[in-house]
């Protein structure tokens, strides 16, 4: 064989091995590197440490590495585990493999409900904070439907949770002004006349009775009549107070007044009635209807 002939089987040879070794380098990395990752992504599981281990991306960790201190742990490899039975851990929260959030359903106001609970109730941390940020500003959930007309409560979600909602009555025996000027169409000026007619009244005995207050119109009553409840008065103790503070209560005024007077100072207890006012001409026809229907103490 010629020196061209072996040199050219020498470099035959040395090509054969270089891609020999090279094979054996790639399968040896492709081993390792599966070995690696099945290390990472395995979910360890033993007799002596029960915790079932979840393997989570680093950004998603870190996201929560915050709010779950006690559950995080850093493996070897410097990724973040959360472990089965942590307070916090995804099977606790009930995170699914589908990524579909949780969420609860309880009774709560919406003019008061934390930030936190409405997280809990199914909101984002960003529609949480729309809610409250409206609340921040004055704005006011009067009734359900105002929750439902919220941009951030689609109308599914506001299907499961109106059940859930509740929003206290205002009670107009116990409101003060600013109370009153929150409801609709009411305003300072008449915020301020249904306070001083509850007092002329020793309280209000139904919720009508703002209708006596001047302007105070059945249009303006009924934008708030599902908003309001009426707690029980101290009862109105028109059989023994004094003729002035009878002439006081706008259903009697001063001729009434002492008319009530000359009545009870002549009639026995079981006469003391406000039809017996009536049939006697003391009372008109419509304060005696009225004053029917308020709290009144019986004849001591």
């Amino acid at each position: 064989m010629d020196k061209k002939n072996k040199d050219a089987s020498k470099n035959y040879a040395s090509f054969l091995t270089g891609a020999i070794a090279l094979a054996f380098l790639a399968i040896g990395y492709q081993t390792a590197l599966f070995v690696h990752r099945s290390a990472i992504l395995k979910i360890t599981a033993n007799k002596d440490s029960p915790d079932t281990v979840f393997i989570i991306e680093r950004s998603q960790a870190e996201r929560l590495a915050n709010r779950l201190p006690e559950a995080m742990e850093t493996t070897s490899s410097g990724n973040y585990s959360i472990r089965k039975n942590a307070p916090h851990s995804p099977e606790a929260m009930k995170v699914r493999s589908s990524g579909k959030r949780q969420y609860e359903s309880f009774r709560f106001n919406p003019n008061t409900i934390s930030i936190e609970d409405l997280q809990r109730l199914g909101f984002s941390e960003k529609q949480a904070l729309s809610i409250d940020n409206y609340r921040k500003k004055g704005g006011k959930f009067r009734r359900k439907s105002d929750f439902a007309k919220s941009f951030v409560v689609a109308d599914s979600v506001f299907q499961r949770l109106e059940p859930y909602i509740e929003i206290p009555l205002l009670d107009i025996n116990k409101a003060d002004s600013a109370a009153f000027d929150a409801l609709p169409g009411i305003g300072g000026y008449f915020a301020s006349k249904m306070v001083e007619y509850r007092q002329k009244l020793g309280g209000y005995s139904y919720a009508e009775q703002l209708m006596d207050i001047k302007n105070f119109d059945r249009e303006k009553f009924d934008k708030l009549k599902d908003l309001i409840t009426v707690s029980k008065p101290q009862p109105f103790r028109i059989w023994s107070i004094s003729e002035d503070s009878l002439a006081m209560h706008p259903y009697i005024g001063k001729y009434s007044s002492h008319g009530i007077v000359l009545f009870r100072e002549n009639n026995p207890p079981e006469n003391l009635t406000v039809e017996g006012l009536k049939k006697a001409g003391i009372l008109k026809d419509e304060y005696a209807d009225k004053l029917s229907r308020c709290v009144i103490a019986p004849p001591s």
